[in-house]
């Protein structure tokens, strides 16, 4: 039984993409590993620039830079 947590920022991220990353990596885990799709998990956390960082910064301080 697979989980995939796919953790992204929370910025312009579509419902549609979600499912495309979604299907993709259930596709990904069927054709790569014969996973069963009706048995694997995958979750999106979003999270918000101010909780990721780079090199020591937040990323929300790094934008446009």
């Amino acid at each position: 039984m697979p989980y995939v947590n796919i953790k992204i920022t929370d910025t312009a991220v579509t419902a549609d993409e979600k499912h495309k990353l979604i299907k993709g990596v259930t596709d990904l885990l069927k054709d790569v590993l014969d996973k069963d799709p009706q048995k694997t998990f995958v979750v999106i956390d979003e999270v918000n620039l101010d909780n990721w960082g780079v090199a020591g910064v937040p990323v929300s301080k790094r934008v446009g830079k």
